[in-house]
Protein backbone atom coordinates (compact mmCIF):
# COMPACT_ATOMS: atom_id res chain seq x y z
CA UNK A 1 0.00 0.00 0.00
CA UNK A 2 1.24 3.32 -0.81
CA UNK A 3 1.41 6.38 1.77
CA UNK A 4 -1.19 8.93 1.30
CA UNK A 5 1.66 11.51 1.43
CA UNK A 6 3.48 10.24 -1.23
CA UNK A 7 4.65 12.15 -4.31
CA UNK A 8 3.93 9.94 -7.36
CA UNK A 9 1.12 11.10 -9.49
CA UNK A 10 -2.24 9.89 -8.87
CA UNK A 11 -2.46 8.79 -12.55
CA UNK A 12 0.55 7.62 -14.99
CA UNK A 13 0.35 6.98 -18.92
CA UNK A 14 3.18 5.14 -20.01
CA UNK A 15 3.94 4.95 -23.30
CA UNK A 16 -0.03 4.00 -24.44
CA UNK A 17 -1.44 2.95 -27.68
CA UNK A 18 -4.44 2.21 -28.67
CA UNK A 19 -5.25 0.66 -32.29
CA UNK A 20 -8.31 -0.43 -33.56
CA UNK A 21 -7.58 -2.69 -36.90
CA UNK A 22 -4.50 -0.62 -38.86
CA UNK A 23 -5.70 2.84 -37.25
CA UNK A 24 -4.02 4.44 -34.33
CA UNK A 25 -5.98 6.28 -31.89
CA UNK A 26 -3.82 7.02 -29.08
CA UNK A 27 0.12 7.04 -30.18
CA UNK A 28 2.42 6.58 -27.30
CA UNK A 29 0.87 8.72 -25.15
CA UNK A 30 2.91 9.31 -21.90
CA UNK A 31 1.45 11.76 -19.20
CA UNK A 32 1.53 12.35 -15.29
CA UNK A 33 -1.69 13.31 -13.54
CA UNK A 34 -0.47 14.95 -9.94
CA UNK A 35 -2.82 15.11 -6.96
CA UNK A 36 -5.07 17.85 -5.76
CA UNK A 37 -5.55 19.42 -9.09
CA UNK A 38 -8.61 20.03 -11.57
CA UNK A 39 -6.42 18.68 -14.55
CA UNK A 40 -7.93 19.43 -17.94
CA UNK A 41 -7.80 16.94 -21.15
CA UNK A 42 -7.95 19.47 -23.85
CA UNK A 43 -9.02 18.65 -27.69
CA UNK A 44 -10.72 18.66 -31.04
CA UNK A 45 -13.29 16.31 -31.22
CA UNK A 46 -12.10 13.13 -32.06
CA UNK A 47 -8.66 13.67 -30.68
CA UNK A 48 -8.81 10.72 -28.51
CA UNK A 49 -10.11 12.22 -25.31
CA UNK A 50 -13.32 9.15 -24.62
CA UNK A 51 -11.14 6.56 -25.91
CA UNK A 52 -8.08 7.63 -23.27
CA UNK A 53 -10.65 7.99 -20.96
CA UNK A 54 -12.06 4.32 -21.52
CA UNK A 55 -8.65 2.66 -21.50
CA UNK A 56 -8.25 4.49 -17.88
CA UNK A 57 -11.23 3.31 -16.12
CA UNK A 58 -11.35 -0.30 -18.03
CA UNK A 59 -14.25 0.42 -20.61
CA UNK A 60 -11.77 -0.15 -23.03
CA UNK A 61 -8.42 -2.64 -23.42
CA UNK A 62 -4.60 -0.95 -23.77
CA UNK A 63 -3.07 -2.04 -27.22
CA UNK A 64 -0.08 -1.45 -25.71
CA UNK A 65 1.72 0.56 -22.82
CA UNK A 66 0.39 0.95 -19.07
CA UNK A 67 -1.85 3.03 -16.96
CA UNK A 68 -0.94 3.28 -13.35
CA UNK A 69 -3.64 4.33 -10.91
CA UNK A 70 -1.89 5.51 -6.76
CA UNK A 71 0.92 3.25 -8.25
CA UNK A 72 -1.55 0.59 -9.67
CA UNK A 73 -1.27 -1.47 -12.61
CA UNK A 74 -4.58 -1.30 -14.12
CA UNK A 75 -3.76 -4.58 -16.15
CA UNK A 76 -2.38 -6.81 -13.39
CA UNK A 77 -4.54 -4.73 -10.45
CA UNK A 78 -7.53 -3.87 -11.88
CA UNK A 79 -9.98 -4.15 -8.78
CA UNK A 80 -7.57 -2.40 -6.34
CA UNK A 81 -6.93 0.41 -9.16
CA UNK A 82 -10.39 1.07 -10.13
CA UNK A 83 -11.32 1.10 -6.27
CA UNK A 84 -10.02 4.74 -6.19
CA UNK A 85 -11.66 6.18 -9.29
CA UNK A 86 -14.70 7.92 -9.34
CA UNK A 87 -16.54 8.50 -12.83
CA UNK A 88 -18.67 10.03 -15.67
CA UNK A 89 -17.91 8.92 -18.91
CA UNK A 90 -20.24 10.51 -21.35
CA UNK A 91 -23.99 11.20 -18.89
CA UNK A 92 -24.88 9.80 -15.84
CA UNK A 93 -27.13 6.67 -15.72
CA UNK A 94 -29.80 6.74 -13.19
CA UNK A 95 -32.90 5.56 -12.49
CA UNK A 96 -35.45 7.79 -13.45
CA UNK A 97 -38.51 6.74 -11.42
CA UNK A 98 -36.81 6.66 -8.15
CA UNK A 99 -35.81 9.98 -6.26
CA UNK A 100 -32.19 11.40 -6.30
CA UNK A 101 -31.76 9.62 -2.60
CA UNK A 102 -32.97 6.50 -3.95
CA UNK A 103 -30.25 6.32 -6.45
CA UNK A 104 -27.46 7.33 -3.86
CA UNK A 105 -28.63 4.81 -1.79
CA UNK A 106 -28.73 2.37 -4.70
CA UNK A 107 -24.96 2.88 -5.32
CA UNK A 108 -23.86 2.73 -1.51
CA UNK A 109 -25.05 -0.74 -1.17
CA UNK A 110 -22.48 -1.68 -3.56
CA UNK A 111 -19.66 0.56 -2.03
CA UNK A 112 -18.43 -0.31 1.47
CA UNK A 113 -18.53 2.38 3.80
CA UNK A 114 -20.47 4.46 2.81
CA UNK A 115 -23.42 5.44 5.39
CA UNK A 116 -26.18 7.76 5.16
CA UNK A 117 -23.84 10.61 6.94
CA UNK A 118 -21.80 10.46 3.79
CA UNK A 119 -24.84 10.59 1.38
CA UNK A 120 -25.72 13.21 3.33
CA UNK A 121 -22.53 15.49 3.21
CA UNK A 122 -22.12 14.29 -0.97
CA UNK A 123 -25.81 15.90 -1.63
CA UNK A 124 -24.89 19.10 0.92
CA UNK A 125 -21.86 19.54 -1.35
CA UNK A 126 -23.52 19.54 -4.82
CA UNK A 127 -26.23 21.87 -3.48
CA UNK A 128 -29.02 19.19 -4.17
CA UNK A 129 -30.74 19.03 -0.46
CA UNK A 130 -33.62 20.77 -1.38
CA UNK A 131 -34.58 18.50 -4.60
CA UNK A 132 -32.47 15.13 -3.51
CA UNK A 133 -36.00 13.33 -2.68
CA UNK A 134 -37.93 14.07 -6.14
CA UNK A 135 -37.63 11.89 -8.64
CA UNK A 136 -34.64 12.39 -11.31
CA UNK A 137 -37.38 12.15 -14.15
CA UNK A 138 -38.47 15.90 -12.40
CA UNK A 139 -34.41 16.73 -12.59
CA UNK A 140 -33.07 19.78 -14.93
CA UNK A 141 -29.63 17.90 -16.94
CA UNK A 142 -27.71 19.98 -14.47
CA UNK A 143 -29.27 18.89 -11.44
CA UNK A 144 -28.52 15.35 -13.26
CA UNK A 145 -25.19 15.86 -13.67
CA UNK A 146 -24.42 16.91 -9.66
CA UNK A 147 -26.56 13.90 -9.07
CA UNK A 148 -23.65 12.38 -11.14
CA UNK A 149 -20.90 13.59 -9.72
CA UNK A 150 -22.37 12.99 -6.00
CA UNK A 151 -22.64 9.13 -6.88
CA UNK A 152 -19.36 9.77 -7.79
CA UNK A 153 -18.23 10.70 -4.54
CA UNK A 154 -19.85 8.64 -2.24
CA UNK A 155 -16.75 5.88 -1.80
CA UNK A 156 -14.34 9.24 -1.66
CA UNK A 157 -12.20 8.40 -4.59
CA UNK A 158 -8.32 9.81 -4.39
CA UNK A 159 -9.78 10.56 -8.61
CA UNK A 160 -12.42 12.07 -9.97
CA UNK A 161 -12.77 11.64 -14.11
CA UNK A 162 -15.00 13.67 -16.05
CA UNK A 163 -16.03 13.43 -20.19
CA UNK A 164 -17.08 16.46 -21.54
CA UNK A 165 -19.28 16.92 -18.46
CA UNK A 166 -20.48 20.54 -19.10
CA UNK A 167 -22.24 19.05 -22.65
CA UNK A 168 -25.90 20.50 -22.62
CA UNK A 169 -25.42 22.50 -19.48
CA UNK A 170 -26.53 26.23 -19.77
CA UNK A 171 -24.44 28.67 -18.58
CA UNK A 172 -25.59 28.74 -14.29
CA UNK A 173 -25.28 25.24 -14.96
CA UNK A 174 -21.59 25.03 -16.04
CA UNK A 175 -20.59 27.44 -13.55
CA UNK A 176 -22.33 25.70 -10.54
CA UNK A 177 -20.32 22.47 -11.82
CA UNK A 178 -17.16 24.62 -12.15
CA UNK A 179 -17.42 25.55 -8.77
CA UNK A 180 -17.96 22.19 -7.03
CA UNK A 181 -15.18 20.78 -8.69
CA UNK A 182 -12.73 23.77 -7.79
CA UNK A 183 -14.06 23.42 -4.29
CA UNK A 184 -13.39 19.26 -4.03
CA UNK A 185 -9.89 20.03 -5.50
CA UNK A 186 -9.50 22.50 -2.70
CA UNK A 187 -11.59 20.77 0.28
CA UNK A 188 -10.88 17.21 -0.03
CA UNK A 189 -8.16 17.04 -1.98
CA UNK A 190 -9.62 15.10 -4.91
CA UNK A 191 -7.78 14.74 -8.51
CA UNK A 192 -10.29 15.68 -11.08
CA UNK A 193 -9.32 14.76 -14.71
CA UNK A 194 -11.87 16.43 -17.05
CA UNK A 195 -12.03 16.48 -21.00
CA UNK A 196 -13.66 18.69 -23.20
CA UNK A 197 -13.27 20.82 -25.99
CA UNK A 198 -14.62 23.66 -24.45
CA UNK A 199 -11.22 26.27 -24.23
CA UNK A 200 -12.98 29.37 -21.83
CA UNK A 201 -14.73 26.71 -19.56
CA UNK A 202 -11.29 24.36 -19.48
CA UNK A 203 -9.54 28.02 -18.52
CA UNK A 204 -11.55 28.66 -15.79
CA UNK A 205 -12.07 25.19 -14.08
CA UNK A 206 -8.79 24.08 -14.44
CA UNK A 207 -5.13 24.21 -12.25
CA UNK A 208 -3.38 22.53 -15.44
CA UNK A 209 -4.28 21.14 -19.18
CA UNK A 210 -2.67 18.69 -21.58
CA UNK A 211 -3.65 19.23 -25.18
CA UNK A 212 -3.97 16.24 -27.18
CA UNK A 213 -5.07 16.35 -31.26
CA UNK A 214 -4.82 13.44 -33.79
CA UNK A 215 -4.22 10.76 -30.41
CA UNK A 216 -0.76 12.48 -29.65
CA UNK A 217 -0.01 14.38 -26.71
CA UNK A 218 0.86 17.92 -27.71
CA UNK A 219 1.54 20.24 -24.73
CA UNK A 220 0.98 20.83 -20.74
CA UNK A 221 0.10 23.92 -19.99
CA UNK A 222 0.33 25.03 -16.03
CA UNK A 223 -2.50 28.13 -16.25
CA UNK A 224 -2.62 28.95 -12.38
CA UNK A 225 1.04 29.86 -13.49
CA UNK A 226 0.44 31.42 -16.18
CA UNK A 227 -1.21 34.79 -14.98
CA UNK A 228 1.81 35.34 -13.06
CA UNK A 229 4.61 34.43 -15.57
CA UNK A 230 5.62 37.91 -16.35
CA UNK A 231 5.42 39.42 -13.23
CA UNK A 232 7.95 36.93 -11.31
CA UNK A 233 10.33 35.53 -14.13
CA UNK A 234 12.23 37.03 -16.80
CA UNK A 235 9.73 35.92 -19.30
CA UNK A 236 8.52 38.45 -22.18
CA UNK A 237 5.13 39.15 -22.95
CA UNK A 238 3.22 41.53 -25.38
CA UNK A 239 2.46 44.92 -23.39
CA UNK A 240 0.49 47.60 -25.25
CA UNK A 241 1.27 51.04 -24.83
CA UNK A 242 -1.43 53.95 -25.49
CA UNK A 243 0.41 57.26 -26.08
CA UNK A 244 0.17 60.48 -27.66
CA UNK A 245 2.70 59.36 -30.36
CA UNK A 246 2.82 56.16 -30.71
CA UNK A 247 5.25 55.99 -33.88
CA UNK A 248 7.99 58.18 -32.01
CA UNK A 249 7.83 55.99 -29.17
CA UNK A 250 8.36 52.71 -31.36
CA UNK A 251 11.32 53.93 -32.75
CA UNK A 252 12.90 55.29 -29.35
CA UNK A 253 11.48 51.88 -28.21
CA UNK A 254 13.82 50.01 -31.26
CA UNK A 255 10.65 48.24 -33.00
CA UNK A 256 7.13 47.42 -32.07
CA UNK A 257 3.18 47.16 -33.69
CA UNK A 258 1.85 50.69 -34.43
CA UNK A 259 -1.89 50.83 -34.05
CA UNK A 260 -4.05 53.87 -33.71
CA UNK A 261 -2.54 55.21 -30.69
CA UNK A 262 -0.94 52.26 -29.40
CA UNK A 263 2.12 51.02 -29.52
CA UNK A 264 2.80 47.11 -28.84
CA UNK A 265 6.31 45.76 -27.95
CA UNK A 266 7.60 42.60 -26.08
CA UNK A 267 8.69 42.99 -22.88
CA UNK A 268 9.43 41.86 -19.36
CA UNK A 269 8.90 43.97 -15.76
CA UNK A 270 12.35 45.75 -16.12
CA UNK A 271 11.65 46.61 -19.74
CA UNK A 272 8.08 47.84 -18.81
CA UNK A 273 9.93 50.19 -16.45
CA UNK A 274 12.86 51.08 -18.70
CA UNK A 275 10.03 52.06 -21.87
CA UNK A 276 7.64 53.81 -19.61
CA UNK A 277 10.50 56.16 -17.87
CA UNK A 278 12.19 56.61 -21.56
CA UNK A 279 8.74 57.21 -23.13
CA UNK A 280 8.06 60.17 -20.30
CA UNK A 281 11.00 61.40 -20.59
CA UNK A 282 11.22 62.04 -24.18
CA UNK A 283 7.82 64.21 -23.56
CA UNK A 284 5.72 61.21 -24.53
CA UNK A 285 2.57 61.26 -22.43
CA UNK A 286 1.71 57.82 -21.08
CA UNK A 287 -2.20 57.06 -21.15
CA UNK A 288 -1.91 53.12 -20.04
CA UNK A 289 0.44 50.28 -20.18
CA UNK A 290 -1.69 46.69 -20.76
CA UNK A 291 0.08 43.44 -20.65
CA UNK A 292 -1.65 41.25 -23.34
CA UNK A 293 -1.55 37.90 -22.42
CA UNK A 294 -2.38 34.75 -24.62
CA UNK A 295 -5.91 33.14 -23.88
CA UNK A 296 -6.36 29.62 -23.67
CA UNK A 297 -7.68 29.61 -26.89
CA UNK A 298 -4.63 31.32 -28.57
CA UNK A 299 -2.65 28.86 -26.88
CA UNK A 300 -4.68 25.91 -28.27
CA UNK A 301 -4.77 26.81 -31.87
CA UNK A 302 -0.87 27.64 -31.97
CA UNK A 303 -0.38 24.32 -30.54
CA UNK A 304 -2.78 22.06 -32.69
CA UNK A 305 -1.50 23.88 -35.61
CA UNK A 306 2.38 23.11 -34.81
CA UNK A 307 0.94 19.31 -34.58
CA UNK A 308 -1.01 19.27 -37.93
CA UNK A 309 2.83 20.62 -39.35
CA UNK A 310 4.38 17.66 -37.67
CA UNK A 311 2.28 15.02 -38.98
Amino acid sequence: MLPENSELPVVQFLNVTKKIGSKTIIDNLTLDIPRGRVFGFLGPNGSGKTTTIRMLVGLMSITSGDILIEGQNIRTHFEEAIAKVGAIVENPEMYKYMSGYQNLMQYARMSPGVDKQRISDVVQFVGLGHRIYDKVSTYSLGMRQRLGVAQALLHRPRLLVLDEPTNGLDPQGIRELRDYLRALSREEGTTVFVSSHLLSEMELMCDTVAVINGGRLVDVRHLDASAATADTTGAKMMVRFETDQPALAAQLGGGGQISGSSWTVAADRQDIARLNALLVNNGIAVYSITPIRETLEDQFLAMTREGERHE
